[in-house]
């Protein structure tokens, strides 16, 4: 597991270029000073990963699956890492929340806050869902009535183990959001305990406190209000009421750095939180409270409303967005609603029809198992297996995603039939609700009710998409002649890998490998030269002002200043990396070389402006084809530095990396010599 650590920092570009760092349940999530090193598919051939996501404003995630925690600490345990190379101070925290700008990285932003708010209270929501499972198990055997005004003194001890994670939810939340917002977890935590305290529950109490007048609600329900110095306070049950905290948190960050600038250091541990407390406080009790619960409760009742005018309509919508939100992080609205739901009304219908996105995506995850297994498919076979345990065992969908879904595009189209299939159960069912939030696993199936109507619609998604992905197959057509060719050759009792190296008769050949690999001469084959990308002057890696290359955290090389604006290829080879903005392109060359050329600083925010790509990731270069044309003055007058580093990533499969002296350059000079690892050996 070292190895994948070691492997990915290296990808990322190692310490110094990681402003923060951090997991979720089966991501690494990274930001970073220049996002534009990273060769996604280097990353993705890492042993352990499951996919890359990259995001705005130099945010990557990397999918790791159910070890995500155990691969997150082998990084964090890691020498470089531990030595404070990773910089996390808050000049650079700050600089990279400057580069993360726009629109897109806005909304990366607010949805990576939600996310970071609930993303570690996953283990203990996951804990006492099991808990609720438990008992929903023992009351439909007829072992104990959950609901009866009389309760066995252990079954009320067992319910205060899971409401205990539950009813205290919004502080926990509170903790979380005051971290991600960087401010003292403590206070906000406070803030949000302050409305769950007896003493303010006990406000309800209109003998105790005359002040406080209570009337019934059209549903028959009481609502309260107390009068504190002449202002009404509405009064409600906090337990449970995760919106309170997600929108008080960032006022409260406001105020709290606004005090640590003007409040003398001396006195900032005394003053800071008592003047957060009187301020936010009562802001949260008289305001943010009311008004949290007021938007939880009507988003919750138009999605209500939906679900009782169109049933079937809402199980069928519920289950088919939720492919295309928890990708991208977008589902945490629709889990805080029903967590504000449960709160709210004590039940949640919105998990029921979830479920079926999930056993959907399940089975379509089964079926790809399923094809593995009959295709001898090893490496697909470990990925299925561990990806469908996660889900069916933790209701944990991202494997499944990560590893298999987003990698096969067919698959999409397949498992949304069983969504719309389960859906379309449960609906015509009349739904199901839950009285609890869930992890939707086969071991969450009793909190569902009606349980029959909830196991029929979640077995109905679960075998449609599997049937679908086993009689349609999720790969392309020659994809499927891949995996038959592996077949075969396993049968004779030869490894798939010896495919291109087995001497197939002339006519397999033919039929094998729609295009040729690409094809280099001895020459190019034993080069490990690099010449110039541009012309110019020669400047010593070290003087670069990005510290990811000065420091050789992506690796040796050299680096340009340039005078012309055409960068060319520095070897033969085929590109591996070329992006849309058209600043940086990678390339493997025919001795093996991994190359880096990085056209300018921080460029990639000029969003392809003043670059004119020439190739595109694929295509097969010789030393000297264009790679792109580029106007320096538009870089100068957007204020970045023109200087262009060119490294070598794959360092460690060769001996010593020697640049050239600094000074002028032209085309073809070498600046770059690479011995073979041998050598270095002797």
């Amino acid at each position: 597991m070292s190895d994948t650590a070691q492997a990915i920092l290296d990808a990322v570009g190692g310490p110094d270029n990681i402003t923060h760092f951090t997991h979720c349940a089966t991501r690494l999530r990274f930001e970073l000073r220049d996002a534009s090193v990273i060769d996604k598919d280097t990353v993705e051939s890492i042993d352990g990963v499951l996919g890359a996501v990259p995001q705005s404003g130099d945010r990557y995630q990397i999918v790791i699956g159910g070890a995500v925690q155990s691969v997150y600490n082998d990084i964090m345990n890691l020498p470089s890492m531990s030595s404070g190379a990773s910089a996390s101070n808050e000049d650079v925290k700050a600089a990279a929340r400057a580069k993360a700008r726009g629109k897109n990285a806005i909304v990366d932003a607010f949805f990576e806050y939600l996310s970071d708010s609930f993303r570690p209270l996953l283990p203990v929501l996951l804990g006492a869902s099991l808990i609720l499972a438990f008992l929903a198990v023992l009351d439909a055997r007829g072992l104990v009535d959950t609901r009866a005004e009389t309760i066995p003194a252990w079954l009320g001890y067992v319910n205060s183990m899971w409401r205990a994670v539950f009813y205290f939810l919004p502080a926990m939340v509170a903790y979380n959001a005051s971290k991600k917002l960087d401010i003292d977890p403590w206070v906000g935590t406070t803030v949000m305990l302050s409305l769950l305290t007896p003493n303010f529950l006990s406000l309800n109490n209109t003998t105790a406190f005359p002040d406080t007048t209570c009337t019934e609600t059209a549903l028959g329900a009481k609502q309260c209000v107390a009068h504190v110095w002449g202002l009404p306070l509405q009064l409600s049950d906090y337990g449970g009421q995760v919106f309170v905290p997600l929108l008080m948190v960032p006022i409260l960050a406001l105020l709290y750095k606004a005090l640590k600038k003007i409040v003398p250091a001396n006195v900032q541990m005394v003053f800071v939180p008592f003047i957060s407390f009187v301020v936010i406080m009562p802001l949260t009790a008289f305001l943010i409270g009311p008004l949290s619960i007021w938007i939880g409760n009507g988003l919750g009742s138009g999605l209500a409303w939906l679900n009782g005018h169109a049933p079937i309509v809402f199980a069928i919508i519920i289950p088919i967005i939720y492919p295309f939100l928890v990708p991208l992080g977008l589902h945490w609205p629709l889990n805080a609603l029903q967590l504000a739901n449960i709160a709210a009304t004590g039940s949640d219908f919105i998990q029921g029809p979830m479920g079926t996105w999930n056993f959907a995506c399940f089975g379509a995850t089964a079926g790809v198992l399923f094809l593995s297994l009959r295709d001898r498919d090893t490496e697909m076979r470990q990925t299925a297996f561990g990806a469908l345990a996660a889900g069916l065992f933790g209701g944990i969908s991202e494997p499944s995603l990560y590893g298999i879904h987003l990698r096969f595009k067919r698959i999409y189209p397949l498992m949304l039939t069983g969504c719309v299939a389960g859906g379309l159960v449960i609906g015509i069912g009349g739904g199901a609700i839950t009285h609890t939030f869930v992890f939707t696993s086969l071991l969450s199936i009793p909190v569902f009710s009606p349980t029959a109507l909830y196991s029929l619609a979640i077995a109905v998604a679960f075998f449609t998409a599997f049937l679908m992905i086993v009689f349609f197959d999720y790969r392309t057509k020659e994809q499927r002649k891949e995996a038959r060719a592996k077949k075969a050759l396993l049968k004779e009792g030869k490894a798939p890998v010896a495919a291109a190296e087995a001497a197939p008769a002339p006519e397999a050949a033919a039929k094998a490998a729609p295009s040729p690999a690409p094809s280099f001469s001895d020459e190019a084959v034993a080069d490990l030269t690099l010449t110039s990308p541009l012309e110019g002057t020669l400047v010593a890696l070290s003087d670069v002002a990005d510290e990811a290359f000065s420091a050789g955290a992506l690796g040796p090389g050299i680096a340009v200043s340039p005078s012309g604006g055409t960068v060319v290829a520095p070897c033969d080879g085929k590109v591996s990396v070329a992006f849309p903005t058209g600043h940086a392109y990678g390339i493997k060359s025919a001795s093996g070389i991994q190359v880096l050329i990085h056209i300018g600083m921080d460029t990639v925010k000029l969003e392809g402006r003043g670059f004119t790509p020439r190739v595109a990731k694929g295509d097969v270069v010789r030393r000297g084809d264009v790679l792109a044309e580029v106007d320096w003055q538009v870089i100068r007058d957007a204020g970045y530095d023109t200087i262009t580093p060119m490294v070598v990533t794959n360092k460690k499969k060769f001996g010593e990396v020697t640049p050239a002296q600094p000074g002028p350059v032209t085309f073809g000079d070498t600046i770059v010599t690479v011995s073979p690892k041998e050598a270095s050996a002797q």
